[in-house]
């Protein structure tokens, strides 16, 4: 399963008084990481290193690492492996090192930019994808009730709900429930409401709120 970036976040941690810290932002396109990562170098200017690293693309399309000047393999890449493993696409995570003047070696740098992208994330809202369809649910008053209860019980997310002279419900429903839960809301409401079916769309949920992720 695919996660997003939902909103950025920035994360610190001191390594042997070296201070590093990892800056995350969503992205949409590879000029975007681009020119976010430009910032940062100016933000830091005074910084030791400024590296980076970035997964642009669902199927993993462009991905791109930077180690700006530290030990070959031990900056960018450890940085985007961290990434690879949150299993998150486009978003950039650029780490700012401010030298403490002891070396950590090698290995020391590896764990330290991992664990800056890690504390990065950290502070990020990150929401989970998933494949779902949206439904629009017309009823009277008496089958609202009984349709409210049953998309609680599945944990369906409503989008909006209309009062007028019936209540309009709008919800996306995941696709382990396009099947079932039309056939739970006719039951319990004689066939009463109606059901319109509309774009099959990602989403998630952040805070309680449904989030789409539009193309």
């Amino acid at each position: 399963m695919n996660r997003i970036v939902y909103v950025g976040g920035q994360g610190e941690i001191v390594e042997k008084k070296s201070r590093f810290i990892a800056t995350v932002q969503p992205v949409k396109t590879e000029q975007e990481a681009l020119d976010f990562i430009a910032a940062k170098k100016k933000e830091y200017w005074d910084a030791r290193h400024n590296c980076y690293a970035y997964i642009i693309g669902k199927n993993q399309e462009v991905m791109r690492c930077s180690d700006d000047g530290e030990p070959a393999q031990t900056a960018g890449r450890p940085m985007l492996d961290v990434l690879l493993g949150a299993d998150v696409y486009n978003v950039v995570v650029v780490v700012t090192r401010y030298f403490g003047g002891v070396l950590l070696g090698t290995g020391g740098l590896v764990r330290a930019y991992q664990g800056a992208t890690k504390a990065g994330l950290d502070a990020c809202a990150v929401v989970e994808q998933s494949l779902g369809r949206m439904l629009t649910i017309s009823t009277d008053y008496n089958g609202y009730g009984k349709i409210e209860y049953i998309l609680r019980e599945h944990n369906v997310p409503i989008s909006d709900t209309v009062f007028g002279t019936d209540v309009e419900i709008a919800v996306v429903v995941d696709e382990s429930l396009w099947e079932r839960l039309p056939q739970e809301i006719a039951d319990k409401t004689s066939g009463t409401a109606e059901l319109t079916w509309g774009d099959e769309v990602l989403y998630g949920n952040h805070k309680g709120e449904v989030v789409l992720f539009l193309d």
